[in-house]
């Protein structure tokens, strides 16, 4: 029988099969992305084949064909990688720029690596009550805003405390399949809890010590929302983003203003480091391409340049 992973536990997995039963399930077999170490053979959203043997176990047997997925680089083993999740419409990334801050180098990291799957990503800033009636934060949040929407992406406003934005997510997430990912302390579950009542996945209060978030979930699961429908595949949160199979040719590729400003470089092969006639470095200079975005395009590159064996195996 089929059907699909929407749990993983770290041990074994859930998975749903196409009569609607859930299924505790071990694997079997060898299901390792060629060319690259994983953590995980097995993510969240996978379409698998389970079948139960004579004591009542069930197995992974086989993992049908991804259409894509989100990978990063393990935190803990830099050379291997963790399957975030696999055959999704869309990802949400949630960060806050205040009580945790979100660098922007995160942002970017995850928005490249978003790009070089094809899955199309909203920002969601949430804690944004956090800037009300204070003159300082709301410029830094219009700011982040503006730069983000004038590169091309989505980005909305929530409070997961208050509820606002939490309906014009909702609609953004109707009838898709989306992953949310973020740092911890960002207020993700309590989004979820949001969106989904009566859910009532455990949350913690931020570390007043380093302001930073505590990990509430521990492992990766799926969730159907209510109407007008939609599936979400919460994450555990992340400290870092660490890029993965990416050629450092096609890095400028995964940054939307870098590639259009590159058509007017002397070099087709430019690699916006140092050439003569670069139109991006010159267009850095001139602020119509932002420091950050340049300097997370830089950091992308240095990390290829110690992990190049990784390529895309599709």
């Amino acid at each position: 029988m089929t059907g699909t992973v929407i749990k993983n536990t770290g041990s074994s997995y859930v998975v749903k099969t196409d009569n609607g039963s859930e299924l505790q399930c071990k694997i079997k077999g060898n299901f390792r992305i060629k060319g690259i170490r994983t953590t995980n053979p097995v993510a969240v959203g996978d379409i698998v084949e389970v079948k139960p043997n004579d004591n009542g176990d069930s197995y992974i047997t086989a993992i049908t064909p991804r259409r894509n997925y989100i990978i990063r680089r393990a935190s803990n083993l830099s050379k291997e990688a963790h399957i975030i999740a696999a055959n999704i419409d869309a990802v949400c990334l949630i960060a806050t720029l205040f009580h945790p801050v979100t660098s922007t180098t995160f942002i970017d990291r995850f928005l490249a690596t978003a790009e070089a799957y094809n899955v199309p990503a909203t920002l969601v800033i949430n804690k944004a009550d956090l800037c009300e009636g204070d003159e300082e934060r709301t410029e830094y949040l219009d700011a982040v805003t503006y730069l983000y929407r004038s590169i091309g992406y989505n980005v909305v406003h929530t409070s997961a405390e208050t509820g606002m934005g939490v309906d014009e997510l909702r609609q953004l997430l109707a009838g898709k399949t989306t992953l949310l990912s973020g740092n911890s302390g960002v207020g993700k579950t309590s989004l979820i809890n949001r969106l989904i009542p009566g859910l009532d996945l455990r949350t913690a209060a931020i570390s007043t010590v380093h302001d930073t978030g505590m990990h509430t979930t521990t492992f990766s699961e799926m969730f159907e929302l209510p109407a007008p429908g939609g599936r979400i595949i919460d994450t555990p949160g992340v400290k870092g983003f660490g890029t993965v199979d990416m050629d450092r040719t096609e890095i400028a590729h995964y940054f939307p203003e870098i590639f259009a400003t590159s058509a007017g470089c002397k070099y087709n092969n430019c690699s916006h480091t140092h050439e003569p006639g670069c139109a991006v470095r010159q267009a850095v200079n001139d602020h119509t391409i932002a420091a950050s975005r340049y300097s997370s395009y830089l950091s992308i590159l240095e990390d290829i340049g110690s992990n190049d064996k990784y390529r895309k195996p599709f």
